[in-house]
């Protein structure tokens, strides 16, 4: 595998893991390239958070290969972290700190130098409209301001690839749409974005979408060209 194109922020190819005889997921090829959001779409079990994983060097592949931003995330875990944004489905958030101390937390866990925070800090507050929350207590939020405090964490660093596991599950609709403001302002920023999700509609506001069943990717393409090849319809996999 080459590296030779630098639009491309992430290729697997062949990317497998077994949890005993059953393949979680099975012979994936994919890529993703600088500046797309890419949605994982797919049912409840379907393979979904071990593709991330796995694409975020928490899991080691049992079989293919896998860059991400020219490294392998298995491998050279150390060198390419500071470069990724990782926000599972169940943020880490210490209930116990509030929204600013959460976040001074994860600057210095992220290593973030101390000027740097002090700018950091305030600019993410408000880019999620979080500044009159900052002294509640994380325990306090509701579900969509814990994702919106889990996302904003995990940018902290500023990151190249942001990966979210599902990150508008249990949320309302109105949190929602002010995720996806959020996720477009970080697009335009030139943010590479990876999502995983069961919403068809937040699919199709993707740059390209794939369809994962039983931890095989069944097509990978536009919205639009997913739709046309349908007959006007997103696939839905049951």
């Amino acid at each position: 595998m080459t590296t030779a194109d630098p639009e491309v922020h992430l290729r697997a190819r062949g990317l497998t893991k077994r949890f005993g005889a059953r393949p979680a997921v099975a012979g994936v090829d994919l890529e993703v390239y600088a500046g797309e959001c890419f949605a994982l779409v797919g049912p409840d079990g379907a393979g979904k958070t071990t593709t991330i994983r796995l694409l975020v060097g928490l899991l080691e592949r049992d079989e293919g290969e896998l860059e991400v931003l020219g490294l392998d995330p298995a491998r050279q875990g150390r060198r390419l972290r500071p470069f990724l944004g990782y926000v599972p489905q169940r943020f880490g958030l210490y209930d116990d700190l509030t929204v600013a101390e959460n976040l001074k937390f994860y600057a210095r866990l992220f290593g973030v130098p101390v000027a740097e925070r002090r700018r950091r800090i305030p600019e993410l507050l408000a880019f999620a409209r979080l500044e009159l929350f900052q002294t509640r207590l994380a325990g306090a939020l509701s579900g969509g301001m814990r994702q919106k405090l889990g996302l904003i964490c995990a940018l902290l660093h500023r990151p190249r690839l942001l990966f979210l596991d599902d990150p508008t599950f249990g949320v309302d609709p109105v949190s929602r749409r002010d995720f996806w403001q959020i996720l477009h302002h970080l697009l335009a920023d030139g943010i590479t974005v990876f999502l995983s999700t069961a919403y068809l509609d937040e699919a199709e506001r993707a740059s390209r979408v794939g369809l994962l069943h039983e931890g095989r990717l069944l097509v990978t393409d536009t919205p639009e060209a997913i739709r046309a090849a349908f007959r006007g319809e997103l696939l839905e996999v049951r």
